[in-house]
């Protein structure tokens, strides 16, 4: 049912329906951004990953916190 729906022929409508939006000249400067956020996104998630590989080593190194007292309690009771 849904490989009907999303054929070959809404394909073909749907570049047209861009084509008429955006004009022939616009399509390869927003195929360029779209590779040029793509490969931003990608380079992040790696400094991503390698910081949280430096980052679990480092916390594992640092003291956890205290725990605050319940409330309604008072320290010295």
């Amino acid at each position: 049912m849904l490989a009907d729906l999303f054929g070959p022929d809404l394909l073909i409508v749907a570049i047209i329906i861009v084509v008429l939006i955006f004009g022939g000249a616009a399509i390869p400067k927003l195929a360029r951004n779209l590779g040029s956020a793509k490969n931003q996104f990608e380079e992040g998630m790696k400094e991503g990953k390698s910081q949280d590989a430096a980052g679990t080593s480092a916390a594992s190194d640092t003291p956890t916190p205290a725990t605050p007292p319940a409330e309604g309690k008072s320290p010295t009771a």
